[in-house]
């Protein structure tokens, strides 16, 4: 039995009414015409990968196709680099020692992985974003089919394309400096 503590009498009385209407708004829950609906509500319910479908689904799928491409250095040295399809230029080019130097890391930040690309594979890609627009008009010798080498991923009907480097970069924070090989 619940009793009231000197001067709570009202606070007591409020309590005792808030669990009287919990235990009844509960019980209603219970009820079975409630639980039916709840059971067939729960059986209509899809599972997010239905099983039936799992054959749609295969780890070969998820493989990605290597491409290989050459990035052309300002004195004319030819490297040939291969990469996974989704990979950056700027990775691609750091994995296999070029001469890219990329500041920010992809941040897109600065106009340091300018890479100038071959017509037909220029006009294959996305416009480029503000942000890449606004650091291509720092980049150093600047083309028509310049973009910055963080934002173009590898893509299969890149197979064989060749990547000129400008002559120099403009780095503002330190000249010369090539972030390290990860």
């Amino acid at each position: 039995m619940l009793r009231a503590l000197p001067g709570t009498p009202g606070l007591l009385r409020t309590r005792t009414r808030i669990a009287m209407l919990s235990s009844r708004a509960f019980a209603a829950c219970r009820t079975p015409v409630a639980t039916h609906q709840r059971k067939a509500q729960h059986q209509q319910r899809q599972p997010l990968w239905p099983v039936q479908h799992a054959y749609r689904f295969s780890s070969s799928a998820l493989l990605s196709k290597d491409v290989t491409v050459t990035f052309i250095e300002p004195d004319g040295n030819e490297i040939q680099a291969t990469g996974e399809e989704g990979t950056n230029l700027m990775e691609l080019a750091h994995e296999n020692d070029v001469d890219l130097e990329g500041a920010c890391e992809g941040a897109c930040a600065c106009s340091t992985c300018h890479v100038i690309l071959e017509d037909k594979i220029f006009d294959s890609l996305p416009e480029p974003t503000d942000e890449e627009n606004d650091m291509l008009d720092l980049a150093f010798a600047l083309t028509d089919t310049s973009r910055l080498g963080c934002q173009v991923l590898l893509s299969s009907d890149m197979e064989g394309m060749r990547i000129k480097l400008p002559s120099a970069t403009r780095n503002f924070y330190v000249d010369g400096a090539k972030p390290a090989h990860h």
